[in-house]
């Protein structure tokens, strides 16, 4: 029986508590723990066809067309972690939750280009959440109303000004979304892999080491409180027995007294040994707890940042901070244990010691041991949780522009309540450089903004956090910077640096950490260069300090190489390159003789400085331009994978000689600097020969007004009589053009058409714009030039003319 996740009750929807915790299975009700480490139980009760909670009644229908986040629901607790890091509390998971359906209906990657729209998506959230509020019970949900005017406030005030942040931060969490359940799947399909086995063992193992630690300084707990139960009885007697002593003086009495300091000897040499065991046990729990630190600090936490760079640059989203925060949370509190249980320990001597006593002897070198251990997690418990970024390319972190917001955000791992709101972070750029460690004509800059934050619990998932939300970064005035740095703008690289300082009664602790290496651009046209440098850093360096690294950057072995360019498609859209479009892209590179060999080395200026085609455009700015084109214009066929793309024209011609006539495909042009997609077809000639045409290549240009389906469908050949004909009618290998690209085709507008008056005659005719090829002497051209609505035949598709088409 398959367990189906629903809406929480409302009492509920807006509690952090509440994680994924409802499951309904036929027509009974379902209740679980709202989560696995917090307490309580939440219900709802529904039939087959409906579903009610509270003052709601939702139709059960409803929850199948929520695809993305009902299939999110049913994941693992460790993917699920990764999506609750996708929200906070300036747009929270609630709101994804309650209006899932609403949200997956609207295209956030077209509102986030269009602020008008952006304002309207923004008001129309406001209004569900108005209509929320409004069909609440005052009596039944105060709490519930209470939160929903405080999350619209919140909104307003994060957004009201930039609206067009919220769609881009909605953009981005659902591509993120995707990225993780697609992770899942493939994680699923390979769980009996030895890879995979190996990673999950791991695990297991440094939880069942932390547990371990749990139970030995749990176990030295009621040890010590048993030491000390022992010492108060032994103390007692000893001074009962002294007080016996003052006052009587028998015979009698003496033998009686013999007889008890020999129960306290006895009683001493217990507490003796009890001493050296407490001792001992003490010091098994700090050397487990070194081993557990170094695992954490040398081994898990290089993992996490090695998987926080590859996820910058496009790679599998990042996981298990959660995780990573619990561990070192759980040795933060047992070190924090230790050093209760020692001053337990240094008061039970002072109160009684003795010559060799373990406690007095090994007392120093046991807090000089749990001090250094808890000094260095708090150390590098700190780390940036999300890159510096630019609102307005999220999918782009690590590349910022002078006088533009970023953000960034940090996290401690050591999540202790005493630490709340005492942590003060500064950021500085570039700290300690100087002109000695730096090359000649190194940019500095002036960070504007509020520069300095104090870490918190968040509300959203009680994590100890400081977000840095209105950065800017402004250039210091220098002479003679263009001629003299040894490296272009776009490979000077630069660093934030956080600092923070812990102070305790009894200790001092400076924390720091750094972001990794960002470069500063100055203008949008240099992001496409800025973007290759981090890229190739964060491919083949894990030295955050290493700001020098494009002076001489080491090559990257093509294998390593077509991981990374897959990524950059996968990560804007839902598909990456296949091995076909990765061949096509190597002998483009590295020139057919190399045969796509994943050990041949690709160096720096060969992939973002020589050029790759006759127009001089280099490797990378070519590949730049596509990927843009398909975010803009192309991106629901380029996820249908509808567009071959990457393809030489020789492959073209025989992946279409044996097709049916009127068979096309869609293959990126090799040329265009901006990115470009031309349309071959297969035709039969007089003779019976198989030849194929290409169109002149549609630009950005072209398709701002037209829409790329409708080319398609529109696309028409003038003969001499300028008789319109559509050539194009399968799409490679055989799907028929309407079946492959009709439910993106433009309905007509409303200009067109009288809704009132339906049966009114229009006084004027419909029209629409085409793309046409003229005939050249009874057959086209090899290379078709694509007339549009502002040079085609003016008796036929002329935007002045009001002709039928």
């Amino acid at each position: 029986m398959k367990l189906r996740p629903l809406l929480p009750h409302p009492e509920f929807l807006f509690t952090p508590e509440l994680r994924f915790g409802i499951f309904t299975a036929g027509g009974r009700t379902l209740s679980r723990t709202a989560g696995p480490e917090r307490g309580g139980t939440n219900t709802c009760a529904f039939t087959a066809d409906w579903l009610f909670t509270g003052d709601y009644r939702f139709p059960s229908k409803a929850f199948g067309k929520m695809a993305l986040w009902y299939q999110l629901q049913q994941l693992d607790s460790r993917y699920l972690e990764q999506v609750d890091q996708l929200y906070d509390d300036a747009f929270p998971m609630e709101i994804r939750q309650y209006l899932s359906q609403w949200i997956e209906s609207i295209d956030w990657d077209t509102v986030a280009l269009d602020e008008s729209l952006a304002r309207l998506r923004f008001h129309d959230l406001l209004s569900k959440l108005d209509e929320l509020y409004g069909r609440l019970n005052p009596s039944n949900n105060f709490l519930l109303q209470h939160n929903i005017r405080k999350i619209q406030r919140n909104l307003q005030e994060h957004f009201q000004e930039n609206p067009m942040y919220m769609a881009m931060i909605i953009s981005n969490s659902m591509k993120e979304e995707r990225r993780i359940l697609e992770m899942a799947i493939r994680t699923q399909e390979n769980m009996g892999s030895p890879q995979g086995n190996v990673v999950m063992e791991k695990q297991k193992q440094l939880d069942s080491q932390v547990n371990e630690l749990k139970k030995k300084v749990q176990e030295a707990e009621q040890d010590i409180q048993v030491l000390e139960d022992l010492q108060d009885e032994h103390d007692f007697k000893t001074k009962t027995l002294q007080s016996r002593m003052e006052v009587e003086t028998t015979i009698q009495i003496a033998k009686e007294i013999q007889l008890e300091e020999l129960k306290i000897r006895e009683m001493f040499l217990k507490l003796n040994t009890m001493r050296q065991a407490v001792v001992k046990e003490v010091l098994n729990a700090l050397n487990l707890a070194d081993l557990t630190e170094n695992k954490l600090i040398s081994e898990k936490l290089p993992e996490w940042k090695q998987r926080q760079q590859m996820a910058c640059i496009g790679g599998p989203p990042n996981a298990c901070l959660d995780q990573l925060q619990n561990w070192f949370t759980s040795v933060a509190e047992c070190l924090q244990q230790i050093r209760h249980q020692l001053n337990t320990l240094q008061e039970l001597v002072q109160n009684f010691t003795y010559d060799n006593d373990p406690i007095a002897l090994n007392m120093c070198s046991l807090q000089e041991q749990v001090l250094s251990l808890f000094k260095n997690l708090l150390i590098n418990s700190i780390v940036v949780e999300r890159q510096p970024c630019m609102p307005t390319h999220p999918e782009r972190p690590l590349v910022l522009k002078t006088n533009s917001q970023f953000t960034v955000k940090l996290r401690l791992l050591v999540k202790l309540p005493e630490l709340n709101c005492q942590l003060k972070v500064k950021v500085s750029l570039d700290k300690d450089l100087t002109d000695k460690n730096t090359f000649k004509g190194f940019r500095r800059f002036n960070i504007l903004g509020t520069s300095t934050k104090v870490m918190n619990m968040e509300e959203s998932n009680g994590c100890l956090s400081a977000e840095f939300r209105h950065l800017q970064l402004k250039e210091q005035k220098s002479v003679g910077r263009a001629n003299e740095s040894p490296l272009l703008i776009t490979e000077e690289l630069h660093s934030l640096s956080f600092e923070t300082q812990l102070k305790q009664s009894d200790i001092t602790i400076d924390i720091t950490t750094t972001s990794l290496p960002l470069v500063m651009i100055s203008h949008n046209s240099q992001i496409p260069g800025a973007w290759a440098s981090i890229i190739w850093f964060n491919m083949l360096c894990t030295d955050y300090q290493n700001l020098g690294f494009f002076l001489n950057p080491p090559p990257m072995m093509w294998g390593e190489l077509a991981k990374v360019l897959s990524w950059q498609f996968s990560s804007i859209t839902k598909r990456g390159l296949n091995t076909d479009q990765l061949s096509m892209l190597a002998d483009k590179l590295l020139g057919p003789e190399a045969q796509g060999d994943p050990d041949t080395a690709v160096n720096w200026c060969k992939f973002i400085k020589m050029p790759s085609n006759e127009r001089g455009v280099a490797f990378w700015l070519w590949l730049d331009g596509i990927l843009d084109l398909i975010k803009r214009y192309l991106l629901n066929i380029w996820n249908d994978g509808y567009i071959v793309g990457f393809v030489t024209k020789e492959k073209e011609k025989s992946m279409l000689q044996d097709r049916l006539p009127g068979t096309f495909l869609l293959r990126f042009s090799e040329t265009c600097k901006d990115g470009g997609i031309t349309i071959t077809w297969v035709e039969q000639s007089t003779n019976g020969e198989s030849k194929t045409h290409s169109v002149k290549p549609y630009r950005k240009s072209d398709l701002v007004s037209l829409p790329f389906p409708d080319v398609i469908r529109n696309y028409a050949l003038m003969d001499g009589e300028n008789i319109p004909r559509n050539p194009l009618l399968y799409l490679y290998p055989d799907i028929p053009k309407d079946a492959a690209f009709g439910r993106y085709y433009s309905s007509p507008s409303d200009e067109d058409m009288d809704v009132d008056n339906p049966k009114q005659s229009n006084p004027y005719l419909p029209r629409r714009i085409i793309s046409t090829s003229e005939v050249q002497d009874g057959r086209p051209a090899s290379a078709l030039d694509p007339r549009g609505a502002w040079s085609t035949p003016a008796h036929y598709a002329n935007k002045g003319n009001v002709q039928s088409v």
